[in-house]
């Protein structure tokens, strides 16, 4: 059950959502037409349009980008997983769509309700497909020539461990079920997005302090299907996350774009194998990463016991709450943590002192964290100067 559990967090939210993105960040795909004149709405009713929208079926093609203005990731996953998060040598979507978090990428799409979706991943010659089709998966990497396949997996929706919102629809979903007073919802009027008319319904923080400049999202005028999701940040350039169709089509896919045959001398694995085989080539991913997180004294993240019976205690509200955890041991000095692990961390971490002490602030484009020399851990999507300010507040 456990690798059933594992693929349906890949297969379900193409069935949940009927939009399939896979991750975050997708790049423009407005088109050059101008904005469509279309009639005047509000946002509570745009937003209602959006919660109403059941889109079941769709074929389309989009595109994969993100910048969260780090540095490559390539070699701190490497170190961890022994390159498993490369994806080499196997089919297992476990590996294979973890490429989807850094870089630019082009997915081609179809779903037919919540028992069938393909999603195939292109990259230059090479192809990467995963495909649901009732209670059987199938996924094939031409660079390898191998699949995986697993069948009695749970049914879609279901799927406990599904835990990021990685469709336009499921973003759009939890931006809003988080928007409050300290928001600031308008229509920021209309866009042409994978030649559909759409508005453009704009989310902004309205507190101080935020990395957050302001989300957007393209909803389809006809369906209230969320087409583009852009996310800003207060530092400028390129969109952390933007997430629209390049094309996208509602009609219902035909029954064969979901039928998978074994290409001829492909290697199969089947569904608990190829997580024996991944483990017994690159190592136990999920222990080596707490291991390294242990070195830096953040092995009790998140645990009970470790940080409260409830986890880690919440400071503010809205755009600018900052999660604080206590590690239980102070930080790791240089040369202590995995140097691929070090590396990484030096290339994003700043000094910084005030009435709380001293400790490095690792940045990114929308979360920051502040690591005290003392143990203690302050992370939201709020500036560095924020994070110090709410360390030096919680001093006592």
């Amino acid at each position: 059950m456990a690798a059933q559990r594992k693929t349906s967090r890949y297969v379900v939210p193409v069935a949940v959502a009927g939009v399939a993105a896979a991750t975050i960040g997708l790049v423009p795909a407005l088109a050059a037409s101008g904005d469509p004149d279309l009639p005047e709405i509000t946002a509570r009713q745009l937003i209602e349009k959006i919660a109403a929208s059941d889109t079941q079926t769709l074929s389309g093609t989009f595109k994969i980008s993100t910048d969260l203005g780090l540095p490559a990731f390539d070699g701190l996953l490497g170190g961890i997983a022994g390159g498993a998060a490369e994806g080499e040598g196997t089919a297992d979507p476990s590996a294979q769509l973890t490429k989807l978090v850094s870089g630019t990428h082009t997915l081609k799409i179809a779903a037919d309700g919540p028992e069938r979706q393909k999603l195939t991943l292109l990259d230059g010659e090479e192809r990467y497909s995963l495909v649901h089709n009732g209670d059987e998966v199938w996924a094939y990497d031409s660079r390898s020539n191998e699949v995986f396949h697993e069948k009695g997996v749970e049914e879609a929706g279901r799927a406990p461990e599904q835990e990021l919102p990685v469709s336009p629809k499921e973003l759009a979903d939890e931006v809003l079920k988080a928007a409050g007073d300290t928001t600031s919802i308008t229509v920021g009027g209309t866009a042409n997005v994978a030649g559909r008319d759409a508005y453009r319904l704009v989310v902004e923080p309205k507190q101080q302090g935020s990395t957050v400049d302001a989300i957007t999202i393209a909803v389809d005028a006809a369906t209230g299907t969320p087409l583009k999701f852009t996310l800003d940040s207060t530092s400028g350039g390129k969109p952390v996350v933007d997430a629209g169709f390049t094309k996208v089509d509602f009609g219902k896919p035909a029954a064969s774009e979901f039928d998978f045959t074994v290409p001829e001398g492909a290697k199969v694995t089947e569904g608990d194998a190829a997580g024996k085989a991944l483990e017994k080539e690159h190592g136990k991913a999920p222990e080596d990463l707490e291991k390294a997180l242990g070195d830096l004294g953040l092995g009790g993240l998140g645990e009970p016991g470790k940080n409260g019976a409830d986890g880690p205690e919440v400071i503010g509200e809205g755009w600018t709450a900052v999660a604080r955890f206590d590690t239980g041991a102070p930080a790791p000095k240089t040369g202590e943590a995995p140097k691929e692990v070090q590396g990484f961390l030096d290339s994003l971490g700043d000094g910084v002192s005030g009435k709380f002490g001293s400790g490095t602030v690792f940045k990114t484009k929308v979360v920051n964290v502040l690591m005290t020399d003392d143990g203690k851990v302050y992370a939201g999507a709020v500036t560095p100067q924020k994070l110090v300010d709410v360390a030096n507040s919680a001093k006592k």
